[in-house]
């Protein structure tokens, strides 16, 4: 036996001892121990150091709210800090090390930070290191960066597997404790598809601590018993060490489950983690509620211990907190534990109840103490004695404990994820979920129910209503006899308690007193939100569990207001911390982001490609012949044949969107900066569109298909971009046209095929007069292929300069098309070229792209001032472009670059200066923003932005690469190197 482990007693297995180690001592407990209730059996009070104060921590609580046991586990790539004792199951071999501390846990240098306390009160960052301003950098910022964070993380890789899935169930419960056993019960007999999901190994909740008798057994064998009922339902799917962290639009619930956390060595095929994404008709909330400590003197000496906690340890794991034990309650729940404790032989020197006028009966041992209060504990690294207040007398009492309740919050985070605001109840003294949640119910302690056979009862009956309003039926469940049980008196909150003579802390681990709180109201941050930061309270791990309700009630007291005014801080996900591997599942190393292939990626391939990603994409970049000796070879030739004969090339990444709607042409109408409400059927439009702002945001071609059809293409890296920003303006600008979008990109299949032959090959599997005359520049429409066997889109745009069109099939069709234009273009030299090529072609034709396109430029910028319509009303972006700023002639302009000497070259980036000026920031005139050595003008050539460029075609100046410090003499010309008449586009 270990020091403090009882003879007997408590769930755990007793014939199965386990090995582990703290701070690298040799300890062990018993299969069915949490790392904290082994640690204590062991007489470990001592685990770990607050942030601030490096202050002496014991365990606090029994589950996921501890502030205090946080440990490192593990070793190697499986070493994981911040892990919560009192959730980390026993396992063999278990190596945990306590944190925020140097060099010993037992001798920590930090505790001198508690000498100069006086100097850290609330707010001292903001009041200590703002002068002199200087030593910010030097001084101030890397000693607090080197302090901060808790726990450190492992260079090494996690060797270990984690996954994500999707759930669809009638009903979700989530806890499984005595209320979520019954809610689950009634809808898994009535036929009901229900997932039952809690966060602790085994399910039970409450009743695996309560020693209660229920049908005249314990109170966890009959938990045992609806287990096994349930776990014998096919309809029912339990999922024990699953903790749901959040509440997503849907009725969709995040959930983490712990699938191999409570072993030493994972099983290889299977994920340590896994990330569920629970898509629930009805969610029933039987979460439970946390009991609150009380802020007196010492609060946070090892030994503390909340009452539930303690009596978890005692009863389910048969640890004794320590010899001499103390109870302050100010609720019935204390009494209770006294019982349990005297029961199980461990003396209880006080009973102590804050409420005078209580009624409760007890026959135990303890001296009860009515109207009592617990003003201080004495001690260092272990609990020594109390200081017992009453009518304004002190008492002291030797203890090794203490356990304390200050009344039970429901656990309601879930419920408030999606907006909604607790709501201040008098007569439970905690704030309630708010009602009218959709699809969401709270049952039993979590709707501030705390008796067993009510929680048991409200269970049922949330179940029953959510099958009535899933239009199931509902089966009638036998309720158990329960001993002793009685609705406990309303509880009467306690914020400030008298005679406090040593620091009370609010937050744990952050070291918030209760003076940092009257600090935060006397200097003016006594709003909630403002206090949080002003003190950090309840920025811990913890999140607030334990500490926001008593900050809320002692700035309630403070600011002589109720707790309903002060209001709470806003409830967000993530319930408790979720690791970065059950987030990422399966997406690292070579899975780090899905591979997206074109329809075309084995056309491509067998053509010979070299790939290059781009995004998500696999592009091909060029294609590489016998006898090549680079890329550069390569894209020449690949550009001088499409000039001369014909070229191939995939552009199936272009983003895709359907537009459609009576309303479809006024929608884009707004969208675009250029009109489209005239756009004829059968025709392509080149279109910009902008941000509210005014700033271009993304460039296409849209074609009106048919009277309300439209397709628009987008650039690739902001296909998804583009489809969120038009449905928001269909969904929140506009909701009132008739208009729907649709992202196709993955349907079709699209090929460019340019050059002077294009025509001639193409019109061998178009079945359709695709001449000059039928199909011009800019025609859109739909064609028969293959002598009808195939339909496709046509589209005569050209982002070369060249005679061009855009063929789009479906996307399964996208490679024998492909091979057909290849065989039907043999004869006439066509080739494949890749996104290098594509690049040449569109500078030399001063096409831009977001190179150009970088979030500043307006479209008078690029040359585009003509395409903004001024008879419109309105488009998004209109009224912005008129601000002085963005019609200022000197703003950066669109124009092309050459090298004076053609034989000198210049890269991307590099800056524009001035004639004989030198290289500063002062003189930089812009940047290059696209460069490409051109066959065709038979050396390099660049887009520039330029201030007032527009005018100063001609001007020489110097092209300047500072990470080379390389000057080449450059003239500045037109954007448009090749056939700027555009004769070719009209052949």
């Amino acid at each position: 036996m270990t020091s403090r482990r009882l003879a007997k007693g408590g769930l755990i297995d007793r014939s199965r001892t386990i090995s582990f180690t703290f701070d690298g001592k040799p300890m062990h407990g018993f299969e069915g121990d949490t790392l904290a209730s082994a640690l204590l059996a062991n007489g470990r009070q001592l685990v770990g150091r607050s942030f601030k104060y490096h202050r002496p921590r014991g365990i606090l609580t029994a589950g996921a709210a501890e502030p205090n046991a946080l440990m490192t586990i593990g070793r190697g790539g499986r070493t994981e800090p911040n892990t919560r004792a009192t959730m980390q199951e026993l396992y063999d071999g278990l190596e945990a090390k306590s944190q925020n501390r140097w060099p010993s846990l037992e001798h920590d240098v930090g505790a001198i930070n508690g000498l100069v306390s006086p100097f850290l009160s609330a707010g001292f960052y903001y009041k200590t290191f703002m002068w002199p301003g200087a030593l910010w950098e030097k001084l101030y910022e890397p000693v607090i960066r080197k302090a901060a964070g808790l726990g450190r993380a492992t260079y090494e890789a996690d060797p270990d597997a984690y996954e994500k899935c999707w759930a669809h169930c009638d009903v979700l419960v989530v806890g499984a404790g005595l209320t979520g056993l019954a809610a689950a019960l009634a809808a898994g007999r009535a036929g009901a598809r229900v997932i039952l999901i809690d966060e602790n190994a085994e399910l039970g909740g409450y009743l695996l601590t309560d020693g209660a008798l229920f049908d005249g057994s314990p109170a966890s064998a009959y938990a045992r018993g609806l287990i096994g009922e349930l776990d014998g339902l096919a309809n029912v799917q339990l999922l024990p060490r699953t903790t749901a962290f959040g509440w997503y639009d849907g009725n969709v619930f995040g959930a983490v489950e712990r699938v191999q956390k409570h072993v030493a060595n994972p099983v290889p095929n299977r994920p340590v983690e896994r990330l569920w994404r629970i898509a629930a008709k009805k969610t029933i909330l039987a979460t439970g509620a946390e009991e609150r400590p009380l802020v007196f003197g010492g609060n946070d000496i090892p030994g503390v211990m909340m009452a539930g906690a303690m009596r978890s340890y005692l009863n389910r794991y048969g640890v004794a907190p320590g010899n001499r034990t103390a109870v302050f309650t100010t609720n019935d729940s204390g009494y209770a534990l006294a019982a349990d404790l005297e029961a199980a032989g461990i003396e209880v020197v006080a009973l102590i109840d804050s409420r005078r006028d209580a009624t409760l009966s007890y026959s135990g041992k303890a001296r009860l103490v009515r109207g009592g209060f617990v003003s201080d504990v004495n001690g260092g690294k272990s609990v020594k004695s109390l200081d017992l207040w009453r009518e304004g007398q002190t008492e002291k009492l030797e203890i090794d404990s203490l356990a304390m309740s200050g009344g039970f919050s429901p656990i309601i985070h879930l419920a408030c994820h999606r907006g909604g605001k607790p709501q201040w109840s008098n007569a439970h003294s905690a704030f309630l979920a708010p009602e009218g949640l959709r699809d969401l119910t709270l049952a039993g302690s979590a709707a501030g129910v705390f008796w067993l056979s009510a929680a048991f009862t409200s269970g049922l009956d949330a179940a029953n209503a959510a099958l009535s309003e899933l239009g199931m039926r509902t089966v009638a469940i036998d309720r158990p006899t329960i001993e002793n049980d009685v609705a406990p008196a309303p509880a009467k909150p306690l914020w400030s308690i008298p005679g406090i003579k040593t620091k009370a802390f609010v937050d744990y681990q952050n070291d918030v007193h209760l003076k940092d709180l009257g600090l935060a109201v006397q200097e003016g941050y006594g709003h909630v939100e403002l206090a949080k930061r002003y003190t950090t309270s309840g920025m811990a791990t913890d999140q607030g569990k334990l500490s926001n309700v008593n900050a809320i009630g002692l700035l309630a007291e403070a600011r002589r207001i109720s707790p309903a005014d002060v209001g709470t801080t806003t409830f967000r996900p993530l319930y408790t911390p979720v690791s970065f591997g059950a987030l990422a599942g399966a997406s690292h190393g070579k899975d780090f982001q899905p591979v997206r292939k074109s329809p075309l990626h084995d056309w491509a391939a067998k053509n010979g490609a070299t790939f290059v990603e781009t995004g998500l994409w696999y592009r091909s970049a060029w294609f590489p012949r016998a006898g090549e000796t680079g890329w550069r070879e390569s894209v020449d030739r690949e550009v001088l044949n499409v000039r001369t004969n014909a070229g191939l090339c995939d552009v199936s990444m272009l983003g895709k969107i359907e537009v459609c709607g009576p309303d479809a042409a006024e929608f884009l109408n707004r969208v675009y900066s250029n009109g489209f409400l005239k756009l004829p059927v059968g025709k392509a439009r080149y279109g910009l569109m902008l941000r509210e702002d005014g700033f271009i945001y993304d460039d296409g071609t849209t074609s009106r298909l048919g009277e309300d059809r439209y397709f628009m293409t987008t650039t690739t890296a902001y296909a998804a971009g583009v489809m969120n920003h038009l449905e928001f303006c269909a969904q929140a600008l506009w909701p009132e046209l008739d208009v729907r979008l649709a992202s196709v990109t993955d349907q079709w299949a699209q090929m460019a095929l340019a050059g002077p032959k294009s025509r001639a090959i193409l019109q061998k599997i178009v079945d359709e007069d695709i001449s000059n005359e039928t199909f011009p520049a800019l025609a859109a429409k739909e064609v028969s292929l293959f002598g009808g066997r195939l339909k496709g889109r046509l589209f005569r745009i050209s982002f070369s300069g060249e005679l061009a069109y855009e063929l789009a099939v479906p996307a399964d069709f996208g490679e024998s098309v492909a091979d057909a234009l290849m065989a039907a273009g043999k004869d006439h030299g066509i080739c494949a070229y890749g996104i290098e090529a594509l690049a040449v072609l569109r500078i030399e034709k001063g096409h831009v792209t977001h190179n150009e396109i970088n979030g500043t430029m307006v479209p008078a910028d690029l040359g585009f001032g003509k395409m903004v319509s001024t008879a419109k009303p309105d488009f998004v972006g209109k009224h912005m472009l008129a601000r002085e700023g963005l019609t200022d002639p000197a703003r950066p302009q669109l124009v092309g670059v050459v090298p004076i000497d053609a034989r000198t070259t210049f890269k991307t980036g590099s800056h524009i200066l001035a004639s004989n000026a030198a290289a500063t920031l002062e003189n930089d005139q812009g940047y290059v923003t696209s460069s490409c050595f051109s066959p065709h003008i038979g050396s390099t050539i660049g887009l520039a932005l330029v201030k007032g460029g527009a005018s100063r075609h001609g001007e020489e100046v110097v092209v300047w690469n500072g990470l080379r410090n390389e000057f080449t003499p450059a003239r500045l010309t037109s954007p448009v190197f090749f056939d700027p008449e555009n004769e070719k586009l009209h052949v």
